[in-house]
């Protein structure tokens, strides 16, 4: 069993950054791919960015955050980050992290087994 905070988040202007914290539980986070998901209000949840096992293991990025976003995890510590840079208001939504047992980062949220609580990034024009 894995259990995923979240923390960080918040209400920012255009342009702004902010940056998602996910703290896993157990001692075995370095066998979990990580990623994050993204639900805007009225919309499905969407793939944001995934990390596979390793510190500096591939990363995955959704077209619409690459280049702005970084996915990063520091297994000494069993968590994963989201750098969010130059947001924008599309980028409104409540973010989800997840964890995926094994490597292989994918945007197919069914096979992500462990989820955050979320948390909300308002971006405002």
């Amino acid at each position: 069993q894995v259990q995923l905070v979240q923390s960080g988040g918040g209400l920012v202007q255009a342009g702004g950054s902010l940056r998602l914290s996910c703290a896993a539980s157990g001692r075995t986070f370095n066998s979990y791919t990580m990623g994050w998901f993204r639900q805007a209000l009225g919309k499905e949840r969407e793939f944001v960015a995934a990390i596979s096992l390793w510190s500096g293991g591939s990363t995955y990025y959704s077209d619409s955050v690459k280049g702005r976003f970084t996915i990063s995890r520091d297994n000494a510590k069993n968590t994963v980050y989201l750098q969010m840079n130059s947001l924008k208001p599309e980028d409104t939504a409540v973010y989800y992290c997840a964890a995926r047992f094994g490597a292989g980062g994918t945007a197919q949220s069914s096979l992500y087994d462990y989820w955050g609580q979320g948390t909300q990034v308002t971006v405002s024009s």
